[in-house]
């Protein structure tokens, strides 16, 4: 016996038509169980169904032709960003990216290479350990390069890999340092350099960030340049030429200024350099000052080196200089409290060695005072006298403005 889907699917059965339906709808029964196999083989509701994604497509087709329409027709209505707007925009954000352009970055990352700036562009760029700064360091957080810098670059290349930019501080730095030692010049100012190299001619001495050249004629002390190696020396600027890259400085210019900053009774602190039989060289700021045997102590020194020896750090006053021959002389006899002390108690000479120059500087004041009085003793006419300090002023009213007459005055007589 065939089965109820075969015998259903042999059925072969013509449309049916309004009017046969009308006609057996009173003469015959549904058949349920055709009803009930029919209705579970079909899909549920398959004209509703198409009707809602006809509908769905037809709403969507309307809104990109109403999307199209107006952006055919009217592409900028109902927008606040204009087209000035835009270009602005564009403006404010594009930059030259030529080699020398000078551009603002956001320092956001660091390593040991270097570190990684955001400057606007299409891509980050990259600043070198080596272009950090104009000294060297090994780490660009050694010159204060740290993630949320601002900064100032400068373009100095573009890496072909990524088409990223290269960045530096060092090339703005270098020409800040040109125009600092160019104002230095200006106003002749005398500044430490320490020296970093030497060779035929002199040596090489770092200032401001630059390498400058110093002539051994322009050296005040006949030291060695294996001497003067990491040495700091006063200098002055002789030529300044960023353009030919000549600097060129003077320690003998320092020096002078320095001596002529010197004054007969002035204290300062000495390192003794040498000993010879006739007295020490003393360098008192990169200065060779000499101070003679006989001006050591009031005591008689038969030997130098008992007293002193290289190395030694001591006071010692100027006595007196010859700024043309850079000649310093030296004493620390002037500064003994009493005979003798620099010999048997140097540490008591150097704690008073203020108050004892300041005790001279008063006697030689006072010396000059009274040979100036001598001077004017006959010549009323200058209008000056000497008071009771030793200070020579105004005629005081007890001296006539004509003089003194002497013709009252008894003469002299020997004494008994």
């Amino acid at each position: 016996m065939a089965s109820l889907a075969q015998q259903f699917g042999a059925l072969r059965c013509p449309p049916l038509s309004t009017t046969r339906l009308c006609k057996n709808k009173k003469n015959k029964k549904p058949n349920s169980a055709r009803v009930l196999v029919v209705a579970a083989a079909a899909p549920a509701n398959p004209v509703a169904i198409s009707n809602a994604q006809t509908r769905e497509r037809l709403k969507l087709k309307e809104m990109f032709e109403e999307a199209y329409e107006r952006c055919r027709t009217a592409p900028m209505e109902g927008v606040a960003f204009t087209l000035d707007d835009f270009h602005s925009a564009i403006g404010k954000f594009d930059f030259n990216s030529e080699v020398g352009t000078k551009v603002k970055g956001t320092v956001f990352n660091t390593d040991a290479s270097g570190a990684l700036v955001d400057i606007t562009a299409k891509s980050s760029a990259f600043l070198p350990v080596r272009e950090a700064c104009i000294h060297t360091i090994k780490h660009v957080e050694e010159a204060g390069i740290v993630p949320g810098l601002q900064e100032e670059f400068v373009i100095i290349g573009e890496n072909e890999a990524d088409d990223s930019l290269i960045l530096s501080l060092r090339a703005i730095q270098y020409d800040l340092a040109w125009e600092r030692c160019r104002q230095l010049q200006a106003e002749d100012v005398v500044l430490k350099g320490k020296i970093v190299g030497a060779n035929k001619g002199g040596v090489v001495a770092v200032v401001e960030g630059l390498r400058g050249f110093v002539p051994f004629s322009q050296i005040s002390s006949k030291s060695t340049a294996e001497e003067l190696l990491e040495k700091e020396l006063p200098l002055k600027f002789v030529e300044v030429d960023e353009e030919q890259s000549r600097l060129v400085l003077s320690n003998r210019k320092a020096m002078a200024d320095s001596q002529a900053q010197l004054g007969i009774g002035s204290v300062v602190v000495g390192t003794v350099q040498s000993l010879k039989p006739y007295g020490a060289f003393i360098d008192i700021g990169g200065i060779n000052g000499l101070l003679h045997v006989s001006q050591i102590s009031h005591d008689r020194v038969a030997d130098i080196a008992t007293v002193l020896q290289p190395g030694d750090t001591l006071k010692v006053m100027i006595l007196s200089h010859d700024r043309e021959r850079g000649r310093v002389s030296l004493s620390t006899k002037k500064l003994e409290p009493t005979p003798g002390d620099m010999i048997r108690n140097p540490k008591l000479v150097f704690e008073k060695a203020e108050e004892m120059a300041q005790t001279f500087r008063q006697r030689i004041a006072q010396a000059e005072a009274m040979a100036r009085a001598d001077m004017l003793r006959f010549q009323p006419e200058s209008g000056l006298t000497l008071n009771s300090d030793g200070i020579l002023g105004p005629l005081t009213t007890d001296l006539p403005a004509e003089g003194l007459d002497l013709s009252d005055i008894p003469a002299a007589e020997d004494s008994p």
